[in-house]
């Protein structure tokens, strides 16, 4: 079940609470992503199956998912990442950075 948006909000003001500008609010977000979501898991990016083995917070694109299939990676913008079935552990935590980045 997707978070209510109070729940998001609520969870936004949580992760930021001693960030100052944008740039420590993303790095906060980042920060709670990497510590509360579920790694590795599977989603589809195009209709092909991915693995999601890491998120990274990079200059100029925000937060990502370092994808791979096979010997093939490629980093995706977390946003841009449909919900997998089932979702991962701690999923809503990128409905909050979502939430945030609306």
């Amino acid at each position: 079940m997707r978070p209510t948006t109070t729940a998001l909000a609520a969870m936004v003001a949580e992760a930021i609470v001693d960030a100052y500008d944008e740039s420590e609010q993303l790095a906060a977000l980042h920060a709670v992503i990497e510590d509360r979501l579920a790694l590795p898991f599977d989603t589809a990016v195009l209709g092909v199956a991915v693995t999601v083995t890491a998120v990274q917070l990079r200059s100029g694109s925000g937060i990502v998912a370092l994808c791979g299939r096979g010997r093939h990676r490629q980093a995706i913008g977390l946003l841009d990442l449909p919900l997998p079935e089932p979702a991962p552990e701690g999923w809503a935590w990128v409905e909050a950075y979502r939430h945030w980045a609306s």
